[in-house]
């Protein structure tokens, strides 16, 4: 049995394929990572390009890429088509770089942390997480940070 490669699928197809719900479906599709065309009695058909966007999105997720960074990744490649190997290799040199630079900030975090033991933030001019090289202190005396106004809302 072959698989006619131009059939788009329904949502339901795409759904069980990829093990995710009929809701991230649709949601991946408001947020401009996956398309689909209408049918004529309107409901949605995706291209089986689909499936693939899909895997590499759940693949980013996992790695904690937020949905805008793997959006705009996305779109720097060409629409209406299988990513290919080249393409993952673009993807994952861009989000490995990312999470490289995140897991560096997070070990100074995690080291910092056991200064903390002992501080019990009783020294907010000497804290490396809240002030550091007391950063405040240059902006006056006192609690600056009381003192300055509330953001506007609209």
């Amino acid at each position: 049995m072959s698989i006619d490669v131009r059939v788009p699928l329904s949502v339901g197809e795409v759904s069980r394929r990829c093990g995710v719900t009929v809701a991230t479906v649709h949601f991946y599709e408001t947020k401009g990572l996956i398309h689909a065309e209408r049918s004529a009695g309107n409901q949605r058909r995706y291209a089986r390009e689909v499936l693939r966007r899909v895997a590499i999105i759940k693949i980013a997720q996992r790695a904690g890429i937020p949905l805008a960074t793997i959006k705009a990744t996305l779109d720097q490649l060409p629409a209406g088509r299988t990513l290919t190997a080249q393409d993952w290799k673009h993807l994952s040199t861009i989000w490995r770089d990312m999470l490289s630079v995140r897991i560096h900030s997070l070990s100074q975090l995690r080291d910092q942390l056991d200064g903390c033991i002992g501080c019990g933030c009783l020294s907010m001019d000497d804290c490396p997480l809240r002030n550091p090289a007391d950063r405040l202190g240059q902006q006056g005396r006192g609690a600056v940070l009381l003192d300055q106004e509330p953001p506007a809302q609209d």
